[in-house]
């Protein structure tokens, strides 16, 4: 599978993923999600797309997110992994 690259928005927060076959690593600005994200809420709303699909040790996210609070991008970063899985 190539890299699929998809854009999400939420309020004022941005998030661009690239998408590619691997073992399930998400990295949001270089750092992995659960670091990035802190809370267990916002880590569920980031890997919920996955979650549906019965995918999340399928693909490797890697995705820059600007703007914004952590939970408008979370929910950008929800959005683009959503759009990407279509």
């Amino acid at each position: 599978m190539d890299k699929i690259h998809t854009i999400g928005r939420r309020k004022t927060s941005v998030a661009r993923i690239y998408m590619s076959s691997g073992k399930g690593s998400i990295a949001v600005n270089e750092k992995d999600y659960k670091q990035y994200f802190p809370t267990l809420p916002l880590q569920n709303v980031v890997i919920k797309p996955l979650q549906a699909v019965n995918a999340t040790e399928t693909y490797d996210i890697s995705c820059i997110v600007e703007g914004g609070g952590y939970t408008g991008q979370a929910g950008a970063l929800c959005l683009a992994i959503a759009r990407a899985l279509c």
